[in-house]
């Protein structure tokens, strides 16, 4: 028969619904992605340490002066570490929370304002000093004394003993007992964190990182109340953020069940029942002023806000309801009723009121488009909502989410490649297992075949610093890593060597070295023989010694993501498996990837396959294909192929035909050329 020389013309993207004969895109892929319509290898990722505590819900990156600042919330708290622009770490510090209810008994006296029904007092000097208590009045008696929670302070007791004859205008004589009412940070694995930061301009004058741990993990619907957390993104504390300005016995612990999100220069926060609250501009301890604004916009509760371009009504925002989708704009407006002028600052637009959102963290911004997905289907906003056409694998997503997990669901974009990429629970698996990838320069879609570089848990897109950061979902338990000799200066430096695996946190039990002492810094010491490592407790002894080096039970790993081609871990390399598989390229469905075959009923006989790679390292290719649609798959034995390999000659036949490529080897990568194959008709057979 004569030969045909054949092209591999496989449309992008990996589909997954559907058959595999109806398909003219790829068939099957893991750790692959698509670039001028051909695949390539996803890149490698490098631990930056496994000594985070985890599970992380939310992580937030402060990059200043060549110093990046990853954020880890978990469920028990949050923790920063510190990295330079190469992912080289200096270290974890975990934060502490001010909070809680410390009573006193202090008796507090004040002055009474009264206006025959009822009497404010504000509370002046010890600890209750700010507080705001309400005077009722019944009978010509003071029936009762309430303190709202108006500078964290609250009633355990009172003993006054003036009566409403004796209170006239202003006056005294009496006290209140009050204690300190700190909303605290409440440790949970329902602890669910969101993120952001801004410019104190009228409060310290610096960076402010606020931080809100909502009990939203099991329930996105959850009406739990949370403190927004505030501290300086500098430090490693925080405190419940509140409220200091005002007259009206209002509560002053900013505590909401959505979340936060800032709108340069104003902080929002929302929850239950449509609320939507923010501070005045420049000062989020000020909840009073004429441009703040609490309103409900919505029946159901808001679950994530995000800034929006707004043009000349900036600042502006989008907020998710579970059923509608909100546009806050700044417009100030002065309306005059009368004699009475009044103004409004902001406008609340409902953009749709027939939406929906599967999870508060699948929300992303993309280039001024969000992307985001609903219950059922994956949605964008532009300008208006529209749904993102989908037929690669979108019942691939939804058939197999674990919607019990559906909270987990998080999204992040690779902007290096085009990519947005939402992470998630399939099977019965209590955390992301998979992910789908929706190429916007493409206009595909593939997935990460349950890679390990598909389980994470939260991350965090490149900015500054430009590799993206995701957690890993695995947990440690105590192990020993490696023992080696080390010298020790009666200093907290030792020296070990490089070629063992180290890592930010780790445990290390030597002679004269205190057992709870772990690694806080690595560095070079000079020399291409040794690590200088600090240690969190000093070593005191001054020889050489035998130490062990353990990992920590409960602990993740942080991970360093696109750069190089393996998973890193200390000095440790494992190669990252990445395949892809074409459509099928048998006669009968008219050769590669025609949309309207006019098939020969042959088989194919492939005898010859040239290789058109960018590539590293050795790569396999086998033959995968049937005689009918519905028969069992033969994939043939592999055959290897490397860098400088002209030819593969082989005889495989099938009647419907797919070639797979395989790279597993440390070091492989690859991006496919224009691979062209020697075939001829095979048998002819009736069928």
């Amino acid at each position: 028969m004569t030969k045909k020389v054949l092209t591999i013309d496989t449309k992008p993207g990996i589909q997954r619904d559907g058959t595999v004969f109806d398909m003219n895109f790829y068939t099957d892929g893991k750790w692959v992605r698509f670039q001028r319509g051909r695949p390539r290898k996803i890149a490698g990722y490098r631990s930056i340490t496994n000594q985070a505590k985890g599970y992380s819900r939310g992580i937030y990156v402060n990059s200043v002066n060549g110093n990046n600042q990853v954020f880890n919330g978990y469920n028990a708290g949050l923790q920063v570490v510190n990295i330079n622009n190469n992912g080289i770490g200096s270290g974890i510090s975990d934060f502490t929370f001010s909070g809680g209810v410390q009573t006193t008994g202090t008796l507090v006296g004040g002055s009474l304002y009264t206006n025959g029904t009822y009497t404010l007092v504000t509370l002046t000097g010890g600890t209750g000093s700010g507080a705001k208590a309400t005077i009722v009045v019944s009978g010509g008696a003071v029936t009762s004394v309430t303190i709202t929670t108006k500078g964290n302070y609250y009633l355990v007791g009172n003993t006054l003993s003036a009566t409403a004859a004796s209170i006239g205008g202003t006056g005294s004589g009496f006290s209140v007992k009050v204690a300190t009412l700190n909303a605290a940070f409440t440790p949970s694995d329902l602890n669910l964190w969101q993120f952001d930061s801004m410019f104190n301009a009228q409060g310290s004058g610096g960076q402010l990182l606020f931080g809100h741990p909502g009990q939203n993990l099991a329930q996105i619907d959850s009406t739990v109340s949370t403190p927004v957390f505030a501290g300086s993104i500098s430090g490693t504390t925080m405190a419940p953020l509140t409220d200091t300005s005002g007259t009206s016995p209002t509560g002053d612990v900013i505590s909401v069940s959505g979340g936060v999100v800032v709108l340069h220069p104003y902080v929002f926060v929302y929850g239950e029942n449509g609320l939507i609250k923010n501070s005045v501009a420049g000062n989020p301890y000020d909840w009073n002023g004429p441009d703040s604004n609490a309103t409900n916009v919505a029946s159901t509760k808001i679950v994530k806000g995000l800034p929006v371009r707004g043009g000349s009504n900036s600042p502006s925002g989008l907020f998710w309801a579970l059923d509608s989708l909100i546009r806050v704009s700044f417009t100030p407006t002065t309306v005059t009723t009368g004699t009475t002028s009044s103004t409004f600052y902001w406008r609340y637009d409902i953009i749709s009121s027939q939406t929906s959102i599967l999870s508060s963290q699948s929300v992303i911004e993309y280039d001024g488009i969000y992307y985001w997905c609903g219950v059922d289907r994956f949605l964008m906003y532009s300008g208006v909502v529209k749904e993102i056409p989908n037929t690669f694998n979108q019942n691939y997503f939804f058939d197999n989410l674990n919607y019990a997990q559906r909270q987990k669901v998080w999204a992040q974009k690779v902007p290096r490649f085009g990519e947005i990429w939402w992470f998630f629970p399939s099977g019965d698996s209590l955390e992301c297992n998979d992910c789908v990838i929706y190429n916007i320069r493409e206009n595909c879609w593939y997935d990460g075949g349950q890679a390990l570089g598909a389980r994470r848990t939260a991350g965090f897109f490149s900015q500054v610093f430009r590799f993206p950061i995701n957690a890993g979902t695995e947990l440690s338990t105590t192990e020993l890593v490696f023992t080696a000799s080390i010298t020790t200066n009666s200093t907290n430096v030792i020296q070990v060597p490089i070629t063992n695996q180290i890592a930010l946190g780790q445990q290390v039990i030597a002679t004269g070295i205190p057992d709870n002492s772990t690694i806080s810094a690595i560095a070079p010491n000079g020399t291409t023989a040794f690590y200088n490592v600090t240690l969190t407790n000093a070593a005191t002894a001054s020889a050489t010694v035998t130490a062990t080096f353990n990992t920590t039970a409960g602990r993740i790993t942080l991970w360093q993501h696109e750069i190089g081609t393996d998973e890193v871990v200390g000095t440790l390399s494992d190669a990252i498996e990445s395949f892809f598989e074409t459509s099928d390229l048998g006669f009968v469905a008219g050769g590669p990837a025609q949309e309207s075959p006019v098939g020969d009923n042959f088989w194919v006989n492939i005898e010859r396959i040239e290789p058109d790679f960018i590539q590293e390292g050795v790569m396999t290719f086998q033959v995968n294909g049937r005689p009918y649609a519905q028969s069992q798959d033969v994939l043939s034995d592999p055959y290897p192929f490397d860098p400088d390999t002209g030819k593969i000659d082989m005889r495989q036949q099938r009647r419907e035909i797919r070639l797979r490529f395989k790279s597993n080897v440390q070091g492989g990568t690859y991006q496919l050329g224009r691979v062209l194959l020697s075939v001829t008709f095979g048998d002819s057979r009736p069928y």
